[in-house]
């Protein structure tokens, strides 16, 4: 849901200045860095949950998921904490333009409030998708993306009596979205779900033998997200000291890139819920099938996008921003995105069947070998190189297919079908 907000910041904020687009990109990728714990760790907890309903063991699935609003609950007190005090710090250090270093900080000191709701929103949807009850996650990414566009419109360009606030009001505006996505959460969940049959219906007190036990699963995704984003926020990094026009442009090249990460995606959590549950079941000889059929899915969802990416390059831009230095360096780069989807939409589907399987570990060691290669890449491409936009994103690109080759090495030659948690 994240990247859903990021896009409609995005959007607002390439009719404002470069600037103010380029600095969104930075924050963002900070805010997502901060708040990875809290991810890494709803992955941990969506696979315990979904093993257990995959075993019936539905009362079960109650204490796993207030012992996790516990945990994100502290999470959120941490990251408030460090973020109100390193924040400004860290940019002045790392960020070549003070006028981004500025309008950066100013992102963040609102946003991060938008983190709370976002944490308990996690264990909200990290319920429903363990549990394979997946229609209020479509309402409430309509509503959340409703009202960040409303609260953005008002709040960015001084609308309904409101003053003008720019970087600051997307900030607000997101964070306001994220507690009006927690109200639909709770709301839809007590009016669609049968709680009292997942022993939702009351308080747990903290169990610290089960949390310890999501945690030993949990360690290993929260790592790998940690590293991941601290990657991904490296390569923006690099990308700003290349000037602010090419940060603004990559910002609008990864919204435009993440419209169709977010159906890639959904693919991929599915998978790794399902299999889960067919793990659960004792149904090994149905995973590897049904990953098949993902990966087929995925292609046929993601590939009429890339499609349209191809051949209409400066409206797809267009809807981002209506800089023209930005879009007419972006065009040019868009069609890296298509190569990347190619790869990704099989890869992401592969990767998060292994995090299903309960092997978090290995999950864990993909990653990092992945991100290595990566990292390597864009030193070179990027630092040393200062090569042009268009080399710099097929990164994403050897990312994938690294992460796609060793998915199926795991599945070919590993015991995962032995696997207990």
């Amino acid at each position: 849901m994240e990247q859903l907000l990021s896009i409609t910041d995005t959007a607002f904020l390439g009719r404002v200045s470069q600037v103010e687009l380029g600095a969104s990109a930075i924050a963002g990728i900070m805010y997502m860095t901060v708040s990875t714990a809290s991810f890494g760790f709803a992955m941990g907890a969506e696979i315990m949950i979904g093993r257990r309903n995959g075993e019936k063991n539905y009362h079960a699935i109650g204490n796993i998921f207030y012992q996790g609003l516990y945990f994100q609950l502290l999470i959120t007190v941490i990251a408030l904490f460090f973020t109100s005090l390193c924040m400004s710090d860290i940019f002045k250090r790392i960020l070549v333009s003070p006028d981004i270093c500025k309008a950066a900080t100013s992102y963040l000191d609102w946003r991060i409030y938008g983190f709370v709701f976002a944490a308990i929103s996690m264990m909200y949807r990290t319920f429903l998708m363990g549990t394979v009850q997946t229609r209020s996650l479509i309402g409430n990414s309509l509503v959340l993306f409703a009202a960040n566009c409303v609260f953005n419109y008002i709040l960015i360009f001084g609308k309904l009596g409101f003053p003008q606030l720019g970087i600051t009001g997307a900030a607000i505006g997101s964070s306001l979205a994220e507690a009006v996505g927690l109200i639909y959460f709770i709301i839809s969940t007590k009016r669609q779900i049968n709680i009292g049959k997942y022993a939702l219906n009351k308080l747990h007190r903290p169990d610290f033998k089960l949390l310890w036990q999501i945690l030993k699963i949990s360690f290993w995704t929260m790592s790998q997200s940690l590293f991941a984003i601290a990657t991904w926020f490296l390569f923006y990094l690099f990308i700003e000291h290349l000037g602010e026009t090419p940060i603004a442009v990559t910002n609008v090249l990864r919204s435009a890139n993440s419209l169709i990460f977010i159906i890639y995606c959904s693919f991929a959590s599915v998978t790794s819920t399902l299999v889960s549950n067919l793990m659960g079941e004792n149904k090994q000889e149905q995973i590897i099938p049904l990953i098949r059929k993902s990966v087929k899915l995925s292609y046929l969802c993601v590939l009429p996008f890339a499609a349209v990416y191809l051949l209409f390059p400066s409206f797809i831009m267009g809807i981002f921003t209506d800089i023209n230095e930005v879009i007419l360096q972006g065009k040019e780069v868009i069609w890296v995105l298509c190569v990347i989807t190619l790869i990704a939409a099989a890869s992401n589907v592969w990767y998060d069947a292994i995090a299903g399987t309960g092997n978090t570990r290995t999950v864990f060691f993909i990653e990092i070998t992945s991100l290595v290669v990566y990292t390597l890449f864009i030193y070179v491409v990027i630092w040393v190189k200062h090569s042009p936009l268009t080399i710099c994103w097929f990164a994403d690109a050897v990312y994938y297919f690294v992460i796609l080759i060793l998915s199926l090495l795991y599945f070919k030659f590993s015991k995962w079908r032995e696997r207990k948690i």
